[in-house]
């Protein structure tokens, strides 16, 4: 379903020698790629919805009793799920390995810019489990995970998902599909390969929507290379992701990887200690914590010190501003560490200057 390949200048699969399962890279893994900054990079990604243990390791059959023919089931899908072993601590996500951006050192920011994001398959899923929706203790009812399954529909000339509102009722509920990566960052400064879940300071599972195509995320540097991956594809998700997951569902991302040197990007981001996301309207700093108070808070830091940096907006006037104009979000609340991302505006500072 994918378009096919072009105005790339590379390309990396998600075949079992292309992706880690469940696990981030760290700076022992070797690139599967190595790139020169602005270079443009296809990557196939892979949904864990389907291939999970709780749903049977088999996504030919799980899909097939949602009326999916084993044509419109990734080759990639069936192959990572007879190849890979996930043990019983790691997540659930599908990982890129990294690609290495020539000359990035630590200090330095990498901008992974999202041209294009082309789903693969007709379909996704969206699952509550493990007690770690917003309502855990709560939903699921019984023990047993729920994984509810959307399919892909036109409506009013654009693809939408559909999901049913009674099970195995005639009433359905639509919504505009939106895709976008809700993994992409940098590699950690460390030895050991990193859960898949939890957000941090490298960027990872993020789960920001606004991160469709057109947007950037600036991640500071950790590693020489930087070590960018990308995973956990979506068709759609609300700000909370409240279930668990959102429309969990493969694509195809184009993305152009681009170097921001230290001193560049003092002048444009500040210390920038944690990721920022950026689209054609917003500057969209970040706070991550496992308790959701104090992922707010950290966004407010983080927005004050941007505006300061940025356009050397006073302390007092960056929060009396911010409190006036800025829409503070929940990223999601579902992975172990919580996310919220605020949207400055860019075109109020039109009169500041750079």
């Amino acid at each position: 379903m994918a378009e096919p390949l072009a105005e790339t200048d590379v390309h990396l699969g998600s075949t079992p020698s292309d992706v880690l399962w469940g696990r981030l890279p760290s700076r022992t893994d070797e690139p599967a790629l190595r790139v020169r900054p602005g270079t443009v990079v296809s990557v196939d990604t892979l949904s864990h919805e389907g291939i999970l243990d709780d749903q049977g390791s088999d996504p030919v059959a799980f899909f097939g009793r949602h009326g999916v023919s084993r044509a419109d089931v990734l080759d990639d899908a069936v192959d990572v799920t007879r190849s890979l072993e996930r043990g019983a601590g790691d997540g659930p996500h599908v990982v890129s390995r990294p690609i290495a951006v020539d000359r990035a050192e630590p200090g330095d920011v990498v901008s992974v810019t999202i041209l294009r994001a082309d789903p693969r398959v007709p379909y996704g899923v969206i699952s509550n489990r493990h007690g770690r929706g917003a309502l855990p203790g709560e939903l699921p009812r019984a023990e047993e995970s729920v994984s509810v399954f959307a399919d892909v529909v036109t409506r009013d000339g654009t693809d939408h998902g559909r999901l049913p509102a009674v099970e195995g009722g005639p009433r359905v509920v639509t919504f505009p599909l939106r895709p976008f990566p809700g993994i992409v960052g940098v590699t950690p400064d460390a030895d050991e390969r990193a859960h898949s879940v939890p957000p941090g300071p490298h960027g990872g599972n993020l789960d920001i929507a606004l991160l469709t195509a057109g947007s950037t995320l600036h991640l500071p540097v950790f590693v020489p290379g930087a070590g960018v991956y990308v995973g956990d594809p979506h068709f759609a998700q609300g700000d909370g992701e409240v279930a668990l997951t959102a429309m969990e569902a493969s694509l195809r991302l184009t993305l152009r990887l681009d170097l921001v040197p230290r001193a560049e990007a003092l002048r444009r981001f500040g210390e920038l200690v944690g990721p920022l996301a950026e689209t054609t309207e917003y500057l969209v700093p970040t706070g991550l914590d496992r308790d959701l108070d104090e992922a707010v808070r950290r966004c407010v830091r983080a927005a004050i010190a941007l505006l300061r940096a940025r356009w050397g907006v006073e302390e007092h006037l960056a929060y009396a501003y911010l409190s006036a104009a800025t829409d503070f979000r929940i990223s999601q609340v579902v992975d172990l560490v919580c996310g919220s991302h605020a949207t400055i505006r860019k075109a109020d500072f039109a009169e500041v200057g750079p």
